[in-house]
């Protein structure tokens, strides 16, 4: 029996996300594990009246290519990925990991040169993005393994991954439409200022925005949603914070992580768990060791973490910081081939300042 959520879902992602309308060309990327989905999708696509594009990766594909691929073919770029980052309209992408570790144990090295080699395609598609000339969003179906990562049987992760979608509610797009007033509201308040500092447990750290413009997220990028950012001037940040919430980056877990800034470069970093990766990853261009996003949760439908960065950087409550890559659209201008999140929570002790304002103070909005 078919999944009504699962026909929602494809509902938002193309009629709310991305808003797709007809002539236009739409990628659709995913992995097998994701069918039902993807399926979903493209039958939207084609009622928009817009022409899709099915790019589908089999299961266990990505590592295959990493065993086996020799460093020619990891600076290898398809010329259908340049096709398509300089080409479609619109790109929907659904990540569906039946192994959220099989990349665990690819050297670092390899994964840091794929990356630096692909980041040029990342920053084209930002930028097309900055200048409303391409639509994106990302999102995924629920699988066993992320269910397992989240600490969760399969049911109940699905329950609360289509219910952090709203794809639960009989009127998924309007709901989408009520709930981004809120992070709207926020985003307009700390509009204007010039200086965030956070503290929270193992946790200073000053950020300027001054200059920079905080974008409301509801729904358009992300899916589930529910945040707002900028790009904090990169030369600005300055202390030391760390990030309570464990995520699978590259494969790996990489938990307990902490970085120390001043003037606005990583200077000492490490982690817990997944440190060599952590500074592999650093060591990719002059612009990772910068800070890119500062990121505020504002989705208090997702409650716990579940080691994937696309529904905890949401969680209502905490707050994320990426290294690497600003959004142009924010006013940041660090470029970088890589843009990793890290998630701080706030719910336990902490406080978000803004001009010496308190904005938020143990997870919860004052203002």
């Amino acid at each position: 029996m078919s999944d009504a959520r699962v026909t929602n879902l494809a509902k938002i992602l193309v009629g709310y996300s991305t808003k797709v309308s007809e002539g236009e060309v739409v990628a659709i990327d995913g992995e097998t594990a994701a069918a039902p989905l993807l399926l979903a999708v493209y039958e939207e696509v084609l009622k928009a009246g817009a022409h899709p594009v099915m790019n589908v990766a089999l299961d266990g594909q990505i590592a295959a290519y990493f065993k086996h691929a020799a460093d020619p073919q990891l600076e290898w770029i398809s010329p259908f990925a340049e096709w398509m980052v300089d080409n479609v309209d619109v790109r929907i992408a659904i990540g569906a990991s039946t192994n959220t570790r099989e990349l665990s144990g690819v050297a670092p090295e390899r994964q840091m040169l794929r990356q630096s080699v692909t980041g040029d395609l990342m920053t084209r598609a930002m930028k097309r993005s900055a200048a409303g000339e391409f639509r994106w969003c990302y999102t995924l179906f629920p699988t066993s393994a992320y269910a397992s990562e989240a600490e969760m049987s399969l049911a109940d992760y699905e329950d609360f991954y289509y219910a952090a979608c709203l794809a639960d509610d009989p009127d998924p797009l309007n709901a989408w439409t009520l709930a981004s007033k809120e992070t709207e509201r926020l985003a307009e308040w700390i509009q204007g200022h010039e200086e965030v500092r956070v503290t929270a447990p193992g946790t200073d750290i000053t950020l300027g925005i001054a200059g920079r413009t905080f974008i409301p997220c509801d729904g358009d990028n992300n899916m589930p949603d529910g945040e707002f950012f900028t790009g904090p001037v990169e030369d600005s940040v300055e202390g030391e914070v760390s990030f309570h919430l464990p995520a699978v980056i590259g494969g790996r877990e990489v938990s307990g992580v902490r970085l120390r800034f001043e003037a606005g470069k990583v200077v000492d970093a490490g982690a817990e768990r997944g440190e060599e990766y952590l500074l592999k990853l650093l060591e990719t261009d002059d612009g990772a060791r910068t800070l890119g996003e500062l990121g505020i949760g504002t989705n208090y439908g997702i409650d716990r973490g579940t080691r994937e960065v696309l529904l905890d950087e949401k969680i209502g409550g905490t707050v994320h910081m990426a290294v690497g890559a600003s959004y142009p659209e924010s006013g940041g201008v660090n470029e970088s081939a890589v843009h990793t999140d890290l998630v701080c929570d706030l719910r336990l002790g902490g406080k978000l300042e803004v001009d010496g304002v308190v904005m938020q103070e143990n997870g919860k909005f004052v203002v």
